[in-house]
């Protein structure tokens, strides 16, 4: 099989995702899982002469790579600079450099304001300063894409000049993610055919969100090596996204092979989310949170019949598991596989009135989780065994700073209605003394609250669901009612209306 090199370039053209930059220490902890946890062969990890803060981020990750064994698979983006660069890269510990030089007439012309004979003249002498002191030499063709496109026989002029030098590969950047595949398929067979014995990169921009699709038509017309980034960060629209490119490479081109971890892609995407604070979108491939999530109840009952909805794209290469979401679309066959999940087993009865109450919050856009599962069975079974007498109808209640909280409220008892207004030292305190003089006009008690406890469900969040078990003293008896909600306050309501119920 046909190794395909993969270099990331999260580091360095990563970084240049608009507003995130690394520190030395971030950068070198995500250098090192790079290379020794999702094994890629390579890494692009800055821009020479950018700062202070970038060479000494360079000089760590060095440092470390020489005693690992890993230099020579560390690059930095250097320039034609009159040598500038080469001493940086010494001064920094680097063996690497990834020369950047003008792929396009159009660059060359209009930037540089030169002749390709005088920028050649000044690459030539680049390379051979740097062989001299001792550094390794890739080649980048900045604009290539467009260099095909507009001017072909200026790019065919230059690698007719660069494939003589000492230059270990040719990096062939679509810069400004213009390309379609049909495009990249053409080039890359032109090139690779013309200079069969030159090593060849492409480096994939993802602004028409064809990044992958590029990649895939590189690899399948003989590139030798991709550059990607985790979480396809990057300039304006992004990189070619590493996790999506290795599934594609993985499942549909199976001459090749690469040396990418699978099981440590999820991982290590989260850890750069961490460290960038750019966050991955919920359905990006591979490696969003609601990827490997069914929704609907006839996807969950297909996969249990016959696995019928799974693709080859199976959780467990990447470290993850299959999920089906609780909401408005859950059908019994998706409820019963989180119950399963849970080890939990619910008479049919049971299972609609569950599968009922799932519907209904999900109409409300409230999160339900496989963790909210259990008290959602508690709630509900618990509610089904009182007979309801008494309703809270409705209220208002209000918190105002250096203002007591208070509230309006509205209930049924035995189909006669009530209404009353009190205040508290909280929300719940004022509804507590609402209802007081509710039931004290009607020569009636309320039981004496004695324990008040709130529980969310493992990991939840903001919005998660609240239970609130409150317990009672009421003629000599201990009484224990639960509410649901995600709401608090909502939550102790519904366990007082339980109450009001049982007295």
């Amino acid at each position: 099989m046909r190794h395909i090199e993969i270099m990331d370039t999260t580091l360095r053209d990563g970084e240049q995702t608009s507003g995130v930059s690394f520190s030395a220490s971030e950068k070198l902890t995500i250098a090192q899982l790079l290379l020794t946890e999702l094994k890629v062969d390579r890494i692009e990890v800055a821009s020479a002469r950018v700062s202070e803060g970038e060479f000494q981020a360079v000089k760590k990750i060095t440092s470390w790579a020489a005693k690992a064994g890993f230099l020579d698979r560390v690059e930095v983006l250097t320039f034609v600079d009159g040598g500038t660069s080469v001493q940086w890269m010494l001064d920094a510990g680097a063996k690497v450099m990834n020369l950047l030089t003008k792929g396009s007439l159009n660059h060359l012309q209009h930037q540089l304001k030169k002749t390709p004979e005088q920028h050649f003249a000044e690459i030539q002498a680049t390379i051979e300063l740097a062989n001299a002191k001792g550094l390794s030499v890739n080649v980048y063709l900045e604009d290539w894409s467009n260099g095909m496109r507009n001017s072909k026989d200026y790019v065919l002029q230059y690698l007719d000049f660069i494939t003589q030098l000492p230059v270990k590969r040719i990096l062939l950047p679509d810069t400004l993610g213009v390309l379609t595949h049909w495009e990249t398929a053409d080039y890359i067979k032109e090139l690779v055919g013309r200079y069969p014995t030159t090593h060849f990169d492409f480096h994939a921009h993802n602004d028409y969100d064809l990044g992958t699709a590029n990649a895939l038509e590189a690899v399948r017309n003989g590139i030798h090596g991709l550059h990607l980034t985790v979480n396809g960060m990057g300039e304006r629209a992004g990189n070619a996204p590493l996790a999506s490119v290795i599934a594609v490479l993985n499942d549909y081109q199976k001459d090749v092979k690469t040396s990418v971890c699978e099981k440590s892609l999820y991982s290590v995407s989260k850890l750069v989310e961490t460290f960038s604070g750019f966050r991955i979108p919920v359905n990006k491939p591979v490696v969003g949170e609601n990827v490997f999530t069914q929704t609907a109840g006839i996807h969950a009952d297909g996969d249990k019949k016959n696995n019928l909805y799974f693709n080859e794209l199976m959780p467990e290469r990447f470290g993850r598991e299959r999920k089906y979401a609780l909401g408005k679309t859950s059908g019994k066959a998706n409820i019963e596989n989180n119950l399963a999940a849970l080890g939990i087993q619910l008479s049919d009865t049971d299972l609609k009135k569950v599968t009922q109450r799932i519907i209904e919050l999900g109409d409300r856009k409230e999160v339900v989780t496989q963790n909210d599962l259990p008290y959602i069975i508690s709630d509900v079974l618990d509610s089904d065994a009182i007979e309801e007498r008494v309703q809270v109808l409705n209220y208002v209640l209000t918190h105002s700073k250096d203002l007591r909280p208070s509230v309006t409220l509205k209930i049924s008892v035995d189909g006669e209605i009530f209404e009353e207004h009190a205040q508290g030292d909280g929300q719940y305190d004022a509804f507590m003394h609402a209802l007081a003089i509710i039931f004290e006009k009607n020569g009636q008690k309320l039981a004496q609250l004695t324990d008040y406890a709130v529980r969310i469900p493992p990991g939840g969040e903001s919005d998660a669901l609240c239970e609130t078990i409150i317990t009672w003293s009421f003629g000599g008896k201990e009484l224990i009612t639960r509410g649901l909600d995600s709401d608090q306050t909502v939550s102790a309501i519904k366990a007082t209306q339980k109450m009001l119920n049982l007295i």
